[in-house]
């Protein structure tokens, strides 16, 4: 198993979270991602929604929450592109996007599949896009096992 980890980028410079439920207790976030979905948590006690996905309210701090779908396609609001300092595995040009998600959610992702921040524009309809990342080697007891990964970002939706 540790022959299939050379020559990737060091764990260490890994900007995308650890995931599986054997790292982290939003691990359905994940799971939902893989199948296409996008989902946060909604507390059951007082109706708080919270983005990103938490395991405590923050309005009552309750732990009785339930997992949500959130709509995939959006607006986008706001835009800029990140010029210097690209993070390790990130490809050029870095665009972030503020999308409106609905007309009470709105999000900030990365957005993908464009080759300028000419190509996109304030109105543009996005899309989410899930993708693999590489997968990420961890020791759970005396197992080492290797964990697949997805993260997501928005892409044009013509």
């Amino acid at each position: 198993m540790e022959n299939q980890f050379n020559n990737l980028y060091s764990v260490i410079l890994d900007t995308y979270p650890m995931e599986g439920k054997q790292l982290t207790k939003i691990w359905k976030f994940f799971e939902y991602l893989k199948e296409g979905r996008l989902t946060t948590t909604k507390c059951i006690k007082c109706g708080k929604v919270s983005y990103p996905p938490r395991i405590l309210c923050p309005e009552c701090l309750s732990e009785e929450l339930e997992w949500i779908d959130l709509p995939t396609k959006g607006t986008v609001e706001y835009f800029t592109e990140l010029k210097a300092g690209v993070p390790v595995g990130f490809e050029k040009p870095l665009i972030h996007a503020y999308i409106k998600l609905s007309d009470s959610f709105d999000i900030l992702s990365k957005i993908v599949g464009i080759k300028s921040i000419d190509d996109i524009h304030r109105g543009d309809k996005v899309k989410l896009k899930v993708f693999d990342v590489p997968p990420i080697p961890a020791e759970i007891g005396r197992d080492k096992i290797s964990i697949d990964r997805v993260y997501f970002a928005f892409e044009l939706d013509n």
